[in-house]
Order: structure tokens, then sequence, then C-alpha cells
């Protein structure tokens, strides 16, 4: 009667223990990790889809800055999350594609093609080249021109060197055959101080600054890196329509997470995802907080879409010879 007794409440106990178990896990918060420190684009992109995701799919979602070496440490935390820890890292294409191209598998300290699962691509926006009036400059057949006949003043900034906006760059250098050279800043608000006083006479920038200087008398936006003009920037024709194939594509923010989710979760996160992309307030929210378009594709097209990036751009960064230190 007692052995009875005792097996019956051993089996209560550890089926308890197994429902609370259970209970905890399905209640534990979805982490979106970000790479970089709090009130960045990235940051502010992330929290303002984090509302987002806890309302769709009635879970806690919490943002988790991990800033440090180029984003990496987000990446490799993503990577070495459990299958059951709900964590994912939201960056943009920049923050995966050029990394992998730049730096050697032990320095990167994961694989983003085999250690990482594509989640979704969420919205885009186009890189453009500024330039200031000082040079007479006002479209880019001119800046081609002006830079020719200035030997040693083709120089531009951008907000990091080994950036989307860096190789932006390179690509127009490449295909008007100018030299230009990069001034890496710490941060867009250095490159704007710099290109609105003069001491830069360009820079390449994402649409959030470019568009910021639209209606300012001290500079021009001289063209868009994009295939075709933005709905951003409808009235800035890109590179290719002023005739010189300097194709940088948009930038873009996407969503991953380990390689050890379960596909299921993949599933309802890029279902919940699609529905929020759909959202007039969220695409209203995305164009006056952020200056990005909505963009959404699932894992498998986003898969494909840095597949194409890593191609593409692995002989043009190849050619610039650059190496980050």
């Amino acid at each position: 009667m007692q052995r009875r007794h005792f097996l019956k409440t051993s089996i209560s106990a550890s089926l308890a223990t197994v429902a609370a178990g259970t209970q905890a896990q399905e209640s534990s918060p979805i982490k979106l990790l970000v790479g970089f420190a709090p009130g960045g684009v990235t940051d502010l992109f992330a929290r303002l889809c984090a509302e987002r995701i806890q309302s769709e799919l009635g879970k806690t979602v919490i943002v988790e800055n991990r800033p440090g070496a180029h984003g990496r440490m987000a990446t490799q935390a993503v990577k070495a999350s459990a299958a059951n820890s709900h964590t994912f890292l939201i960056s943009p294409n920049a923050g995966l594609v050029f990394l992998e191209l730049l730096f050697s598998r032990a320095a990167l300290g994961y694989d983003m093609l085999t250690d990482l699962t594509p989640v979704a691509a969420l919205s885009t926006y186009p890189l453009g080249m500024v330039v200031n009036i000082s040079t007479g400059v006002t479209n880019a057949k001119e800046y081609v021109q002006w830079v020719k006949a200035n030997p040693g003043k083709g120089i531009f900034g951008t907000s990091g060197a080994g950036s989307h906006t860096h190789f932006a760059g390179m690509r127009l250098a490449e295909a008007a055959g100018i030299k230009l050279e990069v001034v890496p800043y710490k941060g867009n608000s250095a490159v704007n101080i710099d290109l609105l006083g003069g001491q830069i006479p360009a820079a390449s920038m994402a649409a959030s600054d470019f568009l910021h200087h639209k209606d300012n008398p001290k500079v021009k936006i001289i063209g868009v890196f994009g295939q075709k003009r933005s709905s951003l920037a409808p009235d800035v024709p890109t590179f290719t329509e002023q005739g010189f194939d300097a194709v940088a594509g948009d930038a873009w923010m996407g969503i991953w997470t380990s390689k050890n989710t379960p596909a299921s979760e993949v599933q309802a996160m890029s279902a919940a995802l699609e529905k929020i992309t759909k959202s007039p307030e969220f695409i209203s929210a995305l164009k006056t907080k952020m200056t990005m378009a909505p963009m959404y594709r699932n894992s498998k097209e986003m898969d494909q879409l840095q597949r194409a990036e890593l191609a593409m751009w692995r002989p043009i960064i190849a050619r610039t010879g650059f190496k980050p230190e």
C-alpha cells in the first residue's frame, strides 16, 4: 500500500515537473538580438518589429543589444542558441553578406549559410551619392567629369569601412573609370557634418541620411545605386539612367535564427512577419520613422537573395583589394 502510494506520488510529481517545463518553454520570451548599440537604425527597426510580433504571436518579445565586432557578437550568440530559446537576429543585409566576404571563418565564428536559417526579409531602402555644391556638380555625369578634372580630390565619406555604402561608391568608380578614395567615419552624423562643412566633397549614404538633405541648398543628391528608382525617392535618378552601370542594389533588413530552431517556429515567425509587413500601419511607420519600404521575402526567397548577393559582391570586393583591419 505504501509502495503504491509512493509510486503514485512520484509519477504525479514527475508529470507536474514536465508540465511546468513545457509551460515555461511555451511562455519563454522571444529574443530579437541586435548587433549594434541602442538608438541606431537597426535597433529602432527591431523595436518597431518587436511590438508587432508580440501582438501577432501573443508572446513577450525582448530586444537585446549585443554590440561588438561589427555585429558579429550577436550573430555568434544566435548561432550558439538552443533550439527552444526562441532567439532571432535582426540585421541589415550588409551585417552578414559583407562580413561573410571580408572575414575568415575563424574570425567570424560562424558560417552564415550553414549555421543560420533565414526567416524573412522585411524592408528595403536605397543607397545614394550626395555631393557638396562647392563642386558645382548637379548630376552623375558632372561628378565624373569633376573627379577627372580634379586629381586627388575624388574622395567620398561613408559611415564605415567595408560597408554597403563603401562598396557602392567603389561600384561607381569602376563603372565610370575614375579613381575614388573612401574616407570611413564612425557613424553617419560625422559624415553629415563634414559633407555639409565641405571637408569632404561627396558621401555615399543610406536613404535615411541622403533624403534628409533633399531640400538642403548646400548639397545635391546625384543618384541612387539601385536597379530602378526607389519609391522613397522617385525623383532621384539611378546611376544606370545616367549612363553608369553602378548597380549596388538596395539595402534591406532581415531576420535570421539558428539552424537548430525548429522549422515550425521558423514558419510561424515568417507567417507573422508577412502579415506585419502588409499592415498599412507598419508600412506608414516604416516610411515616416525609418525611411524604408516594406519588402517581404519568405525563408526560401531570402536565402536566394543572400546567395545572389554573395555571388555578385565576391568578385567586386576582390577587385577593390580592400582588406579589413
